[in-house]
């Protein structure tokens, strides 16, 4: 695609007040010299389908979050492999009057980890703590890495058994987070436990001495959970290079160019 064929540039999610992704995303817009603007549009899942049929008559194109994107994933015409695996999609755009879908979460989350980790371990006892659409994407990155398993908790297990059927890397599922965390080599919250206060996931005392912690919310200041993590001397980080990463990804899906990754990750450090 070019920026041409795109009508309209938008982020679909409910609530998306708090979201940065369109003060990176217009920044990197600026940087390309693209002529358009990414706005976030609040909308009740009542309310989707009829919002979703307009914007495929602008030929728009943009990211879905929460809790969008396995509704999304559903009206789409194609799906990307990535997109298929994780069962949901958070970026989208059109051609030829079909809906397309593709899941760049997963690359984000990859690059996250790398950051985290330094480099993607061999035999990762990976704790995914939730199983809805994060989490999934989580499950299809992890699956790629050598040798590792997933142990998943969540509060409702009925969900993560049908998460875990969808995965094999899955090997167990825990009843309680600080089990699930008891042998974990990676530890990830993948749920949105700490988004608006100082609640944790699972108490950091109970994290092995040398695990990597990756929280995918993001929030300026960081979350209580990373905070209280370096305050342990483990590695850790919030979920920003994650969504800057999935924003750069779902730029070049759109547009067909590099995105300006720099520019991006300036402008959302910036509005943390």
């Amino acid at each position: 695609m070019t920026a041409h064929d795109v009508g309209a540039l938008v982020l679909l999610g409910h609530p998306v007040r708090h979201s940065i992704s369109p003060v990176f995303q217009n920044a990197a817009l600026r940087a390309a010299g693209i002529a358009l603007t990414y706005e976030a549009i609040d909308v009740e899942p009542g309310a989707l389908g009829d919002r979703v049929r307009a914007l495929i008559a602008q030929r728009a194109a943009g990211n879905v979050t929460i809790p969008h994107k396995p509704a999304v994933a559903a009206m789409c015409d194609t799906l990307t492999p990535l997109a298929q695996r994780a069962g949901a999609v958070n970026t989208f755009w059109v051609e030829q009057g079909a809906l397309t879908g593709d899941n760049t979460d997963v690359g984000g989350f990859d690059q996250l980890a790398r950051r985290v980790l330094g480099s993607v371990p061999l035999g990762a006892r990976v704790a995914v703590l939730g199983a809805g659409g994060a989490a999934a994407a989580v499950c299809a990155a992890v699956e790629q890495w050598p040798g590792a398993r997933i142990t998943l908790s969540n509060r409702t297990p009925q969900r993560a058994e049908a998460l875990a059927a969808r995965f094999p890397v899955v090997d167990r599922i825990a009843p309680r987070a600080a089990d699930a965390v008891a042998d974990a080599t990676v530890v990830v919250n993948a749920t949105p436990t700490g988004m608006t206060d100082t609640a944790v996931p699972v108490d950091v005392a109970v994290l092995p001495p040398a695990v990597g912690v990756i929280d995918l919310v993001h929030r300026p200041g960081e979350t209580q959970w990373v905070r209280d993590a370096k305050s342990r001397g483990l590695r850790a980080a919030g979920g920003l290079a994650m969504l800057v990463e999935q924003g750069a990804l779902a730029f070049e899906r759109w547009f067909g160019i590099d995105a300006p990754r720099d520019v991006m990750w300036e402008a959302a450090c910036a509005a943390r």
